[in-house]
């Protein structure tokens, strides 16, 4: 992913919209970025819009195999769960690899740079974990590894079913001693992840927050997506999900909360005044029947928006990240709760920064990771901002996509 070269954007975005942008990269960086200027003769001219690469902060790649299988008939999302269950018994090795390129393929040309893939498939060890490395690695997708951590199944003291045992690695001792066979490497980032309250005990939550922030790595947890959750929480600790984590010091800067659609105004003030990220799914939410989160008031509260595609039943990062604001407007009857800025940023550099990338700006000591939007005909090119950009364009009109300075898509 060190690429080194001059690319000649037509038109970018820098925090404003500028035309004539000459980005030059060196060792995978970008140098420098100077508007106004011609192409010199050995920049790679590219026509469009380009902006900084997508962040998919929340991905499972083996649901992918779901799409479009679980769409008939009628049910929840625990009856969807089952499903799923199935789906991730029959993984293979040897077949993993090939579909996870598929889908970091699909990704790179929806214009997705860096991907979180929250993984959970241990039967093999680590094994399947390497295989997603390896995938990404093939495609040149920037990949955060989130392996989380599944020991039981229930706050009841369930026990783990067929499926959630080959999820887990007994007790979080031997769940770190795996993690520390994992290394990191160009374009690799190793992160940590509490699967969830349900599938993690106290004690274990705080073993795995350590490992995470002994070594700056990203760490993020699914919160609140049921409201199952939220009551056994309360049945069993006494607290909901959110204030459970704050009695345990999981939450922090540096940890990403997905969904967080159950929580209260303590637990919006909480996970604001420890500036966690939220990151919402908001295709796979519709597809599962989830409701619609406060985001808006976690928005407001101090908390930092991203997005993911989650099951991958779509792969569109600008349609999740309008449908942030476009769920909130059904959830409150009020438009324009999110300004197209804000959604830009949680598409862009507040996923990045959930990952554990310093990227998703076109600006000197960044990743060289950048996408050109296709200009449309009948669109008068000259008024086009991030309005436009981000309630009007799809996966679809990505025409060029560059990772560290490498070019890996040119439609």
């Amino acid at each position: 992913m060190n690429g080194t070269g001059v690319w000649h954007a037509e038109q970018a975005w820098l925090g404003h919209r500028a035309d004539d942008v000459l980005i030059e990269v060196e060792d995978g960086t970008i140098k420098s970025v100077v508007e106004g200027v011609p192409p010199p003769p050995d920049a790679v001219q590219v026509k469009g819009w380009t902006i900084p690469g997508l962040a998919n902060v929340h991905s499972h790649a083996f649901q992918h195999s779901l799409r479009g299988e679980v769409e008939s008939g009628a049910g929840n999302f625990w009856e969807w769960r089952t499903r799923m269950y199935r789906a991730a018994e029959v993984v293979e090795a040897a077949r993993y690899r090939t579909q996870a390129r598929a889908v970091f393929r699909e990704m790179l040309e929806a214009g997705i740079t860096a991907v979180g893939e929250f993984h959970y498939l241990h039967a093999l060890g680590n094994e399947l974990g390497e295989e997603l490395i390896d995938a990404a690695e093939s495609e040149g997708i920037r990949i955060t590894l989130l392996d989380a951590c599944y020991l039981r199944g229930g706050m009841d003291g369930r026990p783990l079913d067929a499926a959630q045992k080959t999820f887990s690695d007994g007790d979080a001792e031997h769940w770190a001693r795996r993690m520390d066979a994992l290394d990191e490497r160009q374009g690799v980032r190793i992160g940590a992840a509490i699967h969830s309250v349900r599938a993690v005990d106290p004690r274990s939550m705080r073993t795995v927050a350590a490992w995470a922030r002994e070594r700056n790595a990203p760490l993020h947890i699914h919160l609140a997506e049921q409201p199952a959750e939220v009551e056994e929480c309360l049945a069993v600790e006494g607290c909901t999900p959110t204030q459970l984590l704050e009695r345990e010091g999981i939450l922090g800067p540096d940890l990403t909360a997905v969904h967080a659609i159950h929580v209260n105004d303590d637990d919006i003030s909480l996970l604001g005044a420890n500036k966690v990220s939220i990151c919402a799914c908001t295709t796979t939410e519709r597809d599962l029947g989830d409701r619609v989160g406060p985001l808006s008031g976690l928005a407001g509260a101090g908390s930092a928006l991203c997005v993911g595609s989650d099951s991958n039943a779509v792969i569109d990062i600008l349609e999740e990240a309008r449908g942030i604001e476009l769920d909130q407007r059904r959830a409150m009857g009020r438009r324009v709760l999110h300004q197209p800025e804000d959604l830009f940023r949680a598409a862009t550099v507040d996923g990045m920064r959930a990952l554990g990338w310093d990227g998703g700006e076109l600006k000197p000591g960044m990743l060289a990771d950048f996408v050109t939007i296709r200009q449309r005909q009948f669109r008068d090119w000259r008024g086009f901002g991030l309005d436009y950009l981000m309630f009007c364009c799809s996966a679809r009109d990505v025409v060029n996509v560059v990772v560290g300075g490498k070019t890996v898509v040119n439609k």
